[in-house]
């Protein structure tokens, strides 16, 4: 059955290891399936709701789509775009805030977290995101959208949204309920120095990730010297209780070669952290290096960048503008 999918991924630049394996590897396997319809989004309006350097941010877009294509997402068969070029977004956005009550958004625990305990000095958008992404998504007509456990609560939003604008305004299906795509088989990466805390580019400690710019000899440098433990490696999942570190890079190991984590301790059990560290470092410098040679490659082609860009931009607008005129024609504007 043919999927509709439409996903998006923050120019907050300096993109890893964690979004590669929990996104943008996921993307390129959905981009080749000929029977799905793909759209992959820069959303750099979400980037805003913190404060962004303008020449940054602008390099950050260019590097998002860049890594996009250097991974394998075909731009002639999916659609690239930045959220900004398409103003029926953030027009879509208002008017479903008009539609949510503030009980919805108060429930959501990601702007509680980003927020901390200071958070009468976040941004309105920062506490009003879900609902852009809702507009993001709605927009295209959706069927599917993959998402990890940080996103799913806003989909389950998006999904009350749509369904709450049918109703009121008494247009059965107008807006597409989306179902989520959640990843089987996918551990989240942790930070390589510490098991416990999620992989980060805001980690002071550039020991701590895989970047997607580092080179083959920086891979390999990073997996020495991760965090271990100093037990052999088991061969049962429950024996990596208390074993965040292990469980960590045994995850990575297992994401990268698309295989379950029981074949992964089938392979390992009983041996040392060293075996695994070899192994991983070899799978990940062959699949990582090669991607971040073409990144580096396609910076440097920004003419190439922004071509792919409003391309993708053009496509979006055509069908994001026609369902925004249907949705304003729909309330009575």
């Amino acid at each position: 059955m043919s999927k509709k999918i439409f996903s998006g991924v923050q120019p907050t630049g300096n993109l890893h290891l964690g979004n590669y394996l929990g996104a943008i590897k996921n993307f390129v396997d959905l981009n080749n399936d000929n029977q799905n319809e793909c759209i992959f989004c820069v959303v750099d309006l979400h980037a805003i709701t913190v404060k962004q350097d303008k020449d940054q941010l602008k390099n950050n877009i260019r590097e998002t789509t860049a890594t996009f294509i250097a991974s394998g997402i075909d731009s002639s068969k999916s659609i690239i775009f930045n959220q900004s070029k398409v103003h029926a977004h953030a027009e879509g956005s208002w008017i479903l805030s008009c539609m949510a009550p503030m009980g919805w958004l108060n429930r959501m625990t990601q702007f509680k977290e980003k927020a901390g305990k200071d958070k009468e000095k976040a941004s309105v958008g920062l506490y009003i995101y879900p609902i852009l992404m809702a507009s993001d998504i709605l927009l295209y007509d959706a069927t599917h959208v993959p998402v990890g456990e940080d996103q799913k609560q806003h989909l389950e939003l998006t999904r009350d949204i749509a369904q709450k604008f049918n109703k009121d305004f008494d247009c059965e299906d107008f807006l597409r309920v989306p179902e989520p795509l959640i990843k089987k088989d996918f551990s989240r990466i942790m930070s390589l120095k510490d098991g416990l805390k999620k992989m980060s580019k805001s980690d002071p400690s550039d020991l701590s990730r895989i970047n997607l710019t580092d080179t083959k000899d920086q891979i390999i440098n990073k997996i020495k010297k991760a965090k271990t433990d100093s037990f052999p490696l088991p061969n049962e999942e429950h024996k990596l209780k208390d074993r965040p570190e292990a469980e960590n890079l045994l995850g990575i190991y297992s994401s990268v070669l698309n295989q379950t984590l029981d074949k992964t301790l089938d392979e390992f059990g009983g041996k040392n952290f060293s075996d695994l560290k070899s192994q991983l470092a070899e799978v990940l410098s062959s699949k990582i290096s090669p991607i971040s040679d073409e990144i580096k490659k396609l910076i440097n082609d920004q003419n190439y960048l922004d071509k792919v860009l409003a391309e993708g931009a053009n496509k979006a607008n055509e069908i994001a503008g026609k369902k925004i005129k249907e949705m304003k024609k729909i309330i009575g504007f």
